[in-house]
């Protein structure tokens, strides 16, 4: 479905405001087909979904935003657009900080927030930044390598042959090859340089959960402390995956969402 420039996936059903609207929101150099396992089912059952594409990703047109900032501003526009009064947030890695943002711009719109392979500060390396910014084919291979646990997919994967860690490369590739130059080291900037997620943690009213993966060494969990003590009551989700859990453990993943968002 688009809204102006903005392209957002509906899980197959035709999209419906007065349900219950969840807001899925992808992290760098990513589009919204990462949540594609998730996205379908929650639209077959009982939800408004609206996997988005931010401005200059994938099939949203527009330059890329340079700060979570405006990417949460613009993901409140969004909802304007779609009709949407409130609506829960689910956020992975750059998205969960956006998703964070937005609920502390508009507490009032957001009810509930799901972050995935979440920390603050959500700092990135300067070897990745180098490697973003001067030879982008190397950081996508050194992203693909530390978000996921191992080659071999994962007994929940949706079928034989379903390769996690190639599908995610390519998918980066696309990105690039799309998108305007340099827009890895963008979205990177913009999530080492974001600096107001201890006063959006500590503004949150609503209901919140983390999903962690237990071998992500993007986001590892031991990073995570003051994120977690900022959001004390925060219900907290372990499953057996890396940074690009969606794919390695999509029906855990799909199982916790569920049950939250329920």
């Amino acid at each position: 479905m688009l809204f102006g420039e903005t392209y957002c996936y509906t899980g197959g059903k035709a999209f419906d405001p007065a349900l219950p609207t969840v807001v899925m929101i992808h992290g760098a150099q990513n589009d919204h087909s990462v949540w594609a396992l998730q996205s379908r089912y929650l639209a077959h059952h009982g939800f408004g979904v609206l996997a988005v594409d931010l401005p200059g990703h994938g099939r949203s047109r527009g330059a890329a935003l340079r700060s979570v900032e405006e990417m949460a501003g613009w993901l409140l526009s969004l909802l304007d657009k779609a009709g949407v009064a409130k609506a829960a947030l689910v956020g992975h890695s750059m998205g969960s900080l956006i998703a964070l943002e937005a609920a502390h711009r508009a507490p009032e719109r957001i009810t509930r927030l799901a972050l995935l392979g979440a920390t603050y500060p959500m700092k990135v390396s300067d070897a990745l930044l180098t490697a973003a910014r001067e030879a982008e084919g190397d950081a996508i291979d050194m992203v693909n390598i530390w978000s996921h646990s191992s080659y071999a997919q994962k007994p929940s994967c949706p079928g034989p042959g379903f390769y996690v860690s190639g599908m995610s490369k390519r998918l980066m590739e696309r990105i690039s090859a799309q998108g305007e130059e340099l827009l890895f080291h963008t979205d990177f900037t913009a999530c080492n340089s974001y600096a107001n997620g201890a006063a959006a943690a500590a503004s949150v009213r609503c209901p919140v959960q983390f999903i962690f993966g237990s071998k992500d060494m993007m986001t590892p969990p031991r990073s995570t402390k003051a994120l977690l003590a900022a959001l004390s009551g925060a219900k907290t989700v372990t499953v057996d995956a890396g940074h690009q859990m969606m794919a390695e453990q999509p029906d855990a993943v799909l199982d916790a969402l569920i049950s939250f968002l329920r």
